[in-house]
């Protein structure tokens, strides 16, 4: 029951919408009684010119109706009765166009506003959450479950309050008619509740595991076509078409399940229908046939029971929809409400620009609880201007600690200050606006190449951009490109060499012009001729900022002012490129294996 209030909460900015659609279709229900309720002084009176007879046990105002219809000649009546019902269709059709527009108004509005809010959180969690979910996942929450849950605003609402005025409406005029025969429908309900409950509770869990395996598929995609490289290179595009296959074929099985459950709701309800209209002839037939009940009364309330079916049927429907869209609810609402875990403060401070030092204290750092620590102990002081080396085996916490500076996660313990102050306590923007970041996975978009350099700083003149790829030596190869910086570079700049790639990475870190800088393997695509230029004007860039490099390039540390050695998530070693082939155990063999090639 919460799971379904949370699914309807998704209305309560839109009630200018609902309520008038809800309107709209309770008059469409009392006018579609009405206009079936006109039969039966047509059949009566007009066809078998006979009187209107209802039963005794008829309340006292339906007889006051019947007596006056009954009083009117044929002639008026029958003018009376085609303006009416060309009346009620009119009304009857403005109305249902008017709900069904309005609720699916309503529908579009309500995806649009739950893709903002997944989008938005996706877009404010905290780096962590991404290790534990993938990609194509997160991708089928947007699209497939938001689907679902359309499919329950705009069709499952409309049903639910739609066919419910007319079960009611139907109702009303069965009891109305005869209330002691009526009361059948009090047989017909439960009857037709027990199985669609039943029904309902398997399509929910059959809904979750389809959009279990939807995201399955998505992620297989996501990874396929993106490593579309990979895959031909390592000729697996049989094995990868195969696990399509096999991924598709699972998803298949459970969708055909759900649909054979859907499908049982008809003939389940038309059987009960059908039974239930057996017991009304055999016993309301005799009263026609000895008078007691006029044909078209009979045929008032027949129809009126008949009627109840198909809504019920389509009330199960409704049902199975529901369970399908609270399924893709759970899902939505886990990534809602997954908990940010490095978030800015309400009243952060703005972080003035770096003037000292940067100091790491005390800093541990895990994942979670089930994984050991990658950091442990760290003390660090990386002073304005200088050049820090970090260095040390794969796997050995050096990308973590660079990700605590800018704040991409919080330490476990301990803190990362700037010039004395915790960047727990400033805003995000004041933060990070002070880094630049060139990491060893190249983050392009499919974008222009202009468009990719500026990301973050729009403003950027063409003469500053054009001007920042020449620092980074990728305005001869963009001038050679079909339209300049105009060009379109593809899905993570498919279009473009490792090196290209790089080099345009650079050089929206050089535009964003930052006093400090994160160089994650910054040069470890480019070919010898382009690092040494990029190696050149990384130097000039350098001078007068604060460098924090991950590197493996001899080049790179022997500049350092200062180079930190982990192992095992530990500073094993802190000094000059001198002191620690003297000192540390750990740097001489990294020099010995890896840096003197």
């Amino acid at each position: 029951m919460q799971n379904y209030l949370r699914l309807l909460s998704f209305l309560k900015h839109h009630k200018r919408i609902f309520l008038p659609a809800v309107f709209f279709m309770g008059i469409s229900s009392l006018f579609e009684g009405i206009q079936f309720s006109l039969l039966v002084p047509l059949t009566d009176i007009l066809f078998t010119h006979k009187k209107v007879v209802v039963p005794p046990e008829a309340p006292a105002f339906i007889g006051t109706i019947v007596g006056y219809v009954n009083s009117i000649d044929s002639e008026t009546l029958f003018k009376f009765l085609i303006a009416a019902v060309a009346g009620l269709i009119l009304v009857k059709n403005f109305v249902t166009f008017w709900y069904g527009y309005l609720m699916n108004d309503l529908s579009q509005r309500i995806m649009r506003d739950i893709r903002d809010q997944l989008y938005a959180k996706i877009q404010n969690l905290s780096l962590d959450y991404f290790s534990k979910k993938r990609g194509g996942e997160l991708i089928s929450r947007i699209t497939n479950d938001v689907l679902l849950i359309e499919n329950a605003t705009s069709y499952g609402v409309t049903d639910l309050f739609r066919q419910t005025f007319t079960v009611l409406v139907f109702v009303i005029i069965a009891f109305a008619i005869h209330p002691k025969a009526a009361f059948i429908v009090f047989f017909i309900l439960p009857l037709v509740a027990v199985p669609m409950s039943q029904i309902g509770r398997r399509l929910r869990k059959l809904a979750k595991s389809s959009q279990e395996r939807m995201a399955d598929i998505n992620t297989l995609l996501l990874e396929t076509i993106s490593g579309v490289k990979v895959v031909k290179a390592f000729c697996t595009e049989d094995y990868e078409i195969d696990r399509f296959k096999r991924q598709n074929f699972d998803f298949y099985k459970i969708r055909m399940k759900s649909i054979k459950r859907i499908l049982l709701i008809s003939p389940a309800t038309e059987i009960l229908g059908f039974f239930c209209g057996i017991v009304i002839i055999l016993w309301l037939g005799r009263q026609v046939m000895d008078q007691h009940l006029s044909f078209g009364v009979f045929t008032l309330f027949m129809g009126s029971i008949m009627s109840i079916i198909s809504p019920i049927k389509k009330l199960g429907n409704v049902n199975a929809i529901t369970q399908q869209a609270l399924a893709a609810s759970e899902r939505i609402y886990d990534v809602l409400d997954a908990k940010i875990t490095v978030m800015e403060k309400p009243k952060a401070s703005f972080l003035p620009v770096l003037r000292n030092k940067i100091t790491i204290e005390n800093v541990s750092f895990q994942y979670d609880e089930e994984s050991g620590g990658v950091l442990q102990d760290i003390n660090l002081e990386i002073k304005c201007g200088e050049l820090v080396a970090v260095v040390g085996p794969t796997g050995t916490g050096k990308s973590t600690l660079v990700n605590l500076i800018p704040r991409f996660y919080d330490s476990t313990q301990g803190a990362v200050r700037f010039d004395g102050v915790n960047v727990r306590d400033v805003t995000f923007a004041s933060l990070r606006g002070q880094i630049g970041i060139v990491t060893q996975e190249n983050i392009l978009f499919n974008d222009t190449v202009q468009a990719n350099i500026s990301y973050g700083y729009r403003k950027a003149t063409q003469a500053e951009i054009e001007e920042a790829a020449r620092k980074a030596f990728a305005h001869q190869f963009i001038i050679k490109m079909p339209q300049g910086y105009e060009t379109f570079i593809g899905d993570r700049g498919f279009r473009l060499s490792g090196g290209e790639k790089q080099r345009i990475a650079i050089a929206r870190a050089i535009l964003k012009n930052p006093p400090i800088l994160i160089l994650d393997e910054a040069t470890s695509q480019l070919d010898s001729e382009s690092e040494k230029f990029v190696q050149e004007a990384l130097d000039k860039l350098m001078q007068g900022r604060t460098v924090i490099a991950i590197a493996h390039r001899l080049s790179t540390i022997k500049k350092a002012n200062k180079i930190v050695v982990l192992e095992h998530g530990r500073i094993v070693g802190l000094g000059t490129h001198d002191e620690l082939l003297e000192t540390c155990a750990l740097y001489q063999r990294l020099y010995e294996t890896q840096f003197n090639m």
